[in-house]
C-alpha cells in the first residue's frame, strides 16, 4: 500500500464523514462468556480465546492472560496507526517495534 492507494481507499469515507459527521462515530464492542473455572471466552473475530488468571495471580498458564491481551491490543492499534500515518505521509518504514508493558 502506498500513499495514493491509502488516499483512494479513504477518500469516500472522508467525504461521507464531512457530509454526515455522525457517521464517523464507530462503537467497538467485545463480548465474552464465562467459562469453566475462572475463565472467560472471548470471540476475537478470528478465533475464540479463553482468558484466565495470570500465573502470578493463581492461574495455571493454560489460558490467555487478559492483561496480556489488553497490551497486545494496544500494541496492535499503535502499530497499525503508525503504519497508516507513515503511509499517508509518504514515509517508508523499513522496520519497527511497538512495545507496551504493564505492572500487576
Amino acid at each position: 500500500m502506498n500513499a495514493d492507494n491509502l488516499r483512494a481507499l479513504q477518500a469516500p469515507l472522508k467525504e461521507q464523514y464531512r457530509a454526515a459527521p455522525d457517521a464517523a462515530m464507530v462503537t467497538l464492542r467485545a463480548e465474552g462468556r464465562l467459562g469453566e473455572g475462572l475463565t472467560c471466552k472471548v470471540a476475537t473475530g478470528k478465533a475464540l480465546v479463553e482468558a484466565g488468571l495470570h500465573p502470578a495471580t493463581g492461574g495455571d498458564g493454560l489460558s490467555a492472560c487478559s492483561g496480556d491481551m489488553l497490551l497486545e491490543a494496544l500494541v496492535a492499534c499503535a502499530g497499525v496507526t503508525l503504519q497508516a500515518v507513515a503511509t499517508a505521509l509518504g514515509i517508508a518504514l523499513r522496520d519497527g517495534t511497538v512495545r507496551a508493558e504493564g505492572d500487576l
